[in-house]
């Protein structure tokens, strides 16, 4: 034998990629945090699908749309109708939150492809409806859903605290009566309705009764904070008693009507704090409850501006 043998290298074949697969990802706002989330997805899902051998990625379909009920999906709508064409046999997306807006929205869309032939993955949970019992999958989407519907109230109260405790919570800058939003959201006066504030704390320190401040508002001709010609008296009596007239905000914690967060220097003030405080004691000296102890008793006489004429 003549020669030295040649070798030749003859590499294998790819795998032929035959399962044709739709990358399904959804945001619920177009802020510049969702958007960068949005682009995570298509990242990391593109990745996964090119390190599947027999996977052939076929398109992705992206929705920025609200999580509420009735809003438009049209890029979910156009993977569906790919998948009655028989285009698609795998949907690959994020997570069960990212493909349904709820429990109904994503149980209906999965019944529709199981009858299509069309598996789902969803990859943060590592569930694929072809290996996956329909009535395993039920509960275990109830379950993911009511656990993240949870952690969503959990984060919107603690969202809620943390912008309190930081001073930027929209709540120390609601309006009421003798103030506006300027552009930026913040308090202002309003120097019409601030004038009426002020009369309002001027007749009580005077001796008015609140009916007797209701009629003299009516007899001026002012106009109650809804713009009615009729005062209620409990919006008198509020008014009295807001803090915000004197610069200072305080969040409650509902229900418990414990202080979590005072704001001074609010806002600017209507009302100088000594005439805050007088008017405090007077509503109190005025008051028909009074303490016994750990009880309360109403007295015998109630408070009347005719009296205090006398």
């Amino acid at each position: 034998m003549s020669g030295n043998p040649r070798v030749h290298f003859i590499p294998p074949k790819p795998p032929k990629r035959e399962r044709r697969v739709g990358i399904y990802c959804r945001v619920s706002s177009n802020s510049s945090e969702q958007l960068k989330s949005l682009s995570a997805q298509v990242s990391a899902l593109t990745r996964l699908t090119a390190a599947t051998p027999q996977w052939l990625l076929v398109d992705v379909y992206m929705d920025i749309a609200s999580s509420k009920s009735g809003s438009s999906r049209k890029e979910f709508d156009r993977m569906l109708q790919e998948c009655k064409s028989r285009n698609l046999d795998i949907i690959l997306t994020k997570s069960i939150s990212r493909f349904g807006r709820d429990t109904v929205d994503t149980l209906e869309a999965l019944n529709q492809l199981k009858t299509l032939g069309v598996r789902v993955i969803f990859e943060q949970e590592d569930l694929d409806t072809a290996n996956t019992d329909s009535e395993l999958m039920i509960s275990i989407i109830e379950a993911i859903a009511q656990a993240e519907n949870e952690s969503r109230s959990d984060n919107i109260k603690w969202g809620i605290k943390q912008r309190a405790a930081q001073g930027t919570s929209k709540l120390y800058n609601r309006k009421c009566y003798g103030y506006k939003n300027d552009v930026d959201g913040s308090l202002i006066i309003d120097d019409e309705e601030a004038k009426n504030v002020q009369l309002i704390f001027d007749l009580y320190l005077q001796g008015k009764s609140i009916i007797g401040i209701i009629e003299e508002l009516e007899r001026l001709e002012i106009k109650s904070p809804t713009g009615k010609d009729k005062w209620s008296k409990r919006t008198i009596d509020v008014m009295l008693s807001n803090e915000k007239y004197i610069g200072i905000v305080r969040l409650l914690n509902s229900g418990k009507n414990e202080v979590h967060y005072v704001s001074e220097n609010n806002n600017p003030p209507i009302i100088i704090g000594e005439m805050f405080k007088a008017i405090q004691i007077e509503k109190a000296s005025r008051s028909n409850v009074v303490k016994d102890g750990n009880e309360k008793k109403r007295k015998g006489t109630k408070y009347s501006s005719k009296k205090c004429k006398e």
